[in-house]
């Protein structure tokens, strides 16, 4: 590639990942609204704790 071609790619990849950032600072603002105290690490803690309860109860088909 070109110094050209890379540095197009750079400022693309730089561009996806400052809308990937933003939407994660939504997501966490949202969790912290809804309750979950530490916004997206209190979510996801939540969402993997009920998954396993599902598994330990034998209903991880229910999803």
């Amino acid at each position: 590639m070109l110094k050209k071609d890379l540095t197009k790619k750079v400022a693309q990849l730089e561009f996806i990942n400052d809308q990937l950032v933003t939407e994660l600072e939504y997501i966490d603002t949202l969790a912290r609204q809804l309750g979950f105290e530490n916004g997206l690490r209190t979510l996801k803690k939540a969402a993997k704790d009920l998954i396993e309860e599902q598994n330990i109860d034998g209903s991880e088909d229910a999803m």
